[in-house]
């Protein structure tokens, strides 16, 4: 299971999560860099000028399923460890066990056509560009993170219909 927060806490937005994930990618280039696709920094830490929680949410992309044993090896030499799919299809996932001042992040290998890493990607995306969306995800977040301060899972819900809203606006925009 990913190591679940104690406390919903969510700080301003900082510049600095951007050099932190820069560190982790290349960490994880370094041991499977030739397996993959590309690594994303998702979820709201990529998101300039978003509060969030101070935990980096990173997408390995990679063609298919077929190169997910080599990326276990390599992940495992990279002080990570295996966690399956943790009830998501379509992603897997990775826990930091080794300690070695990297900052607490989420670690996902998922295939470049699954259904986790496009929405990642359409959210991240659409909160990038679009202002007024940023600023009443952030408030949201904000309202609830006092709300549910000890829930982290009915914090994580009651976000839901606003990031379907913005997916339904994206990628499962209904064609005319």
């Amino acid at each position: 299971m990913p190591e679940k927060t104690k406390v919903v806490k969510v700080v301003p937005y900082n510049p600095d999560w951007k050099m932190e994930f820069k560190k982790i990618k290349n960490k994880i280039l370094k041991y499977i860099g030739n397996l993959i696709l590309s690594v994303e920094h998702v979820g709201s830490t990529s998101v300039e000028g978003l509060a969030a929680k101070p935990i980096i949410d990173i997408d390995v992309v990679i063609e298919d399923m077929s190169v997910l044993p080599d990326i276990i090896k390599g992940l495992e030499k990279a002080g990570y460890e295996y966690e399956g799919n943790l009830g998501i299809e379509g992603r897997e996932a990775f826990r930091r066990i080794k300690k070695d001042g990297l900052m607490k992040h989420h670690l996902y290998v998922c295939p470049k056509d699954g259904k986790g890493y496009l929405e990642h990607i359409a959210l991240r995306d659409y909160l990038r560009e679009n202002k007024d969306a940023r600023r009443e995800y952030e408030e949201l977040k904000l309202k609830l993170a006092r709300k549910y301060r000890n829930d982290v899972d009915t914090y994580c819900i009651k976000k839901t219909d606003f990031i379907n809203s913005i997916l339904s606006k994206t990628i499962y925009k209904k064609q005319d």
